[in-house]
């Protein structure tokens, strides 16, 4: 079958679909990634086939003209997917005025700059069936446009989702005439331009293909695929000191590349962290920004700063880690007994942290209240009660005993078959 990969231009969300991509393409199938010109590049290092399709859209460009305004949306989830973080809290007012910012700013502008060149892309490849990140509205309405099969992959917490559930819970609450849906609305509109209709499956996908465990994620009705998250991170290469055993407990350490390539730097008191957690007796390899580690200064003995490693070369070889709850981080490292500190703040962060704290596969501090002693401490634990190794081995096991992706790719193809047209 062939298969249409639509991906918003942002390496960190892209690097989630590449393995599953591998995966079709293995599998036989044609694999094709469309996205905006810029991001051609980083599609065709990742081993894929790019169309380029329609001009480029920056959606970060006003958050470089006013850093401060950037900064003010880095706690949490924004709106209007904050709402998963207090479903019964939120009010139908919030979360209407919320999904109407969001179809004026970011779905419009995105699609706006690409949408008339890749229905046409689609008319003319005619995929099966069509694979979209959770941002990339391109994709279900090329989908209805061609009348392929779609599926939409989640990273991380499915606030997606259950945004959307929450919404519809609300609608249904609300006088009939008062029963507005801008997103429906907005994606019903572009449907009509090709000559389809709106239906409710290109809010959320015929179907979701989740790669976090149960244990991990919001809970749904929604037809969903389980699958396995395989790490990728882009090139790497093994440095020669990860290819000796560590002669001490090694903790990883790591706060995801968001905080320096999106926002202004990290949030909390790195040299403090430093200082503490060498006082324990472990290997400390913290993977930090160079522009940042030229603001540190020295670091103690026990410490090795590198700019990266491959978080999937590394975690297996460390007693504990340290992070930022990225759910990448978070998921690579769960494929192993570690058990993990998760030091939360953007997006869906505090919702994983919780998770995986709530598993027993590891505890959580909000930066805010991130010192020096409270890290210690927290690393002292999970380096010495057992508890935490044991429930990180069940979150392991829960992860592999879901299908691979391989195992994925025939259930995606029982789905290109129900839903395509024709």
């Amino acid at each position: 079958m062939r298969v249409l990969l639509t991906v918003n231009p942002e390496k960190n969300i892209f690097m989630y679909l590449v393995p599953l991509a591998w995966s079709l393409r293995t599998a036989g199938h044609e694999v094709l990634v469309a996205s905006q010109p810029r991001f051609a590049d980083t599609i065709t290092q990742a081993g894929l086939t790019a169309v380029p399709v329609g001009g480029d859209f920056d959606k970060w460009q006003w958050g470089r003209q006013a850093p401060e305004l950037l900064e003010s949306i880095r706690p949490g989830l924004t709106p209007p997917w904050d709402v998963a973080e207090d479903p019964e809290g939120t009010t139908w007012e919030h979360t209407l005025q919320s999904h109407k910012a969001a179809v004026e700013g970011a779905h419009e502008g995105e699609a706006a700059a690409v949408i008339d060149d890749l229905v046409a892309f689609a008319h003319h490849w005619k995929p099966d069936l069509v694979v979209w990140d959770s941002f990339s509205y391109i994709g279900p309405i090329t989908a209805k446009a061609c009348g392929a099969a779609h599926a939409r992959v989640v990273f991380g917490a499915d606030v997606f989702g259950t945004t959307r559930d929450i919404y519809q819970r609300l609608k249904a609450q609300q006088p009939e005439a008062e029963r507005e849906d801008p997103l429906a609305d907005w994606l019903g509109g572009h449907a009509r331009r090709f000559g389809a209709e709106f239906s409710e499956d290109m809010t959320t996908g015929h179907v979701t293909i989740d790669q976090f465990p149960p244990s991990l994620q919001l809970g749904t009705d929604r037809d969903v695929l389980q699958t396995q998250f395989i790490g990728y991170g882009g090139p790497a290469v093994v440095p020669e000191w990860l290819k000796k055993a560590p002669e001490r407990p090694r903790v990883g350490m790591t706060l995801g590349l968001t905080a320096t390539e999106v926002f202004n730097g990290y949030n909390i008191p790195l040299s403090e962290i430093f200082d503490s957690v060498a006082e324990l007796d472990v290997e400390l390899v913290a993977t930090i920004a160079q522009s940042q580690q030229e603001k540190l200064g020295n670091v103690p003995d026990n410490v090795r700063l590198v700019p990266y490693v491959p978080w999937h070369a590394i975690a297996p070889t460390c007693s504990a880690v340290i992070h930022h709850a990225g759910a990448a981080t978070l998921a690579t490292t769960a494929r192993h007994p570690v058990p993990q500190l998760s030091l939360h703040f953007h997006f869906d962060q505090p919702i994983l942290a919780r998770k995986l704290a709530e598993q027993g596969a590891g505890l959580e501090i909000h930066t805010t209240q991130a010192t020096g002693q409270n890290i210690r401490e927290s690393v002292h634990r999970l380096l010495t009660e057992p508890r935490f190794v044991q429930q990180a081995s069940a979150l392991r096991d829960e992860i592999l005993g879901a299908p691979s992706l391989n195992e994925l790719v025939p259930r995606l193809e029982e789905v290109a078959v129900k839903y395509r047209a024709g």
